[in-house]
């Protein structure tokens, strides 16, 4: 499968598209009828400034519109991903096995190169967009890539293993 290398893309499986998907039914419809409820209520109580309940709520009306907004943004943005082929080029999708230029081979370390949202257990999830992320994507097993990290240091890491994420 051809990856979007536009920039905002998130690949995502199709069970993280359905669970994200529900979740946004869900805050939506019922909890976002459960929050206004509660403002309602708090409303009817009386003098707003010093209402615990009120303010509560509202914060939490914030929380939820924000998660709205940001899941109906994610899933716009969102590639359904097959399962990419097993070439051994680094896309999303698949689980990187790298380890820093120096380290011991012991000391190799994998993750899912694709949106966080996925998760899945056991598994740290680094989107293509991570200064990571962009440095590998496209390459292959064997290569030596460096990025930049956050903290401004350059890194060099050695590309050992990419598999297609089947979770």
């Amino acid at each position: 499968m051809t990856q979007s290398t536009e920039q905002g893309t998130i690949w995502l499986t199709q069970d993280a598209h359905d669970k994200l998907s529900a979740e946004l039914e869900n805050l939506k419809g019922p909890v976002r009828q459960e929050v206004i409820e509660r403002i309602a209520s708090a409303r009817d109580e009386g003098d707003l400034k010093e209402n615990g309940g009120y303010h509560a709520a509202r914060e939490e009306q914030g929380r939820v519109e924000g998660r709205i907004r940001q899941l109906e943004d994610m899933l716009r943005r969102a590639e359904i991903g097959e399962t990419p082929p097993d070439d051994g080029v680094v896309e999303p999708g698949m689980i990187v096995t790298y380890k820093f230029v120096g380290d011991d081979d012991d000391e190799i370390e994998s993750f899912l190169l694709g949106a966080r949202e996925i998760e899945p257990e056991g598994l740290t999830v680094y989107s293509p967009q991570s200064p990571l992320g962009e440095a590998i994507n496209g390459k292959k097993k064997g290569d030596t890539v460096s990025y930049e990290a956050p903290n401004g240091k350059t890194l060099e890491v050695v590309i050992v293993d990419a598999k297609p994420y089947t979770g």
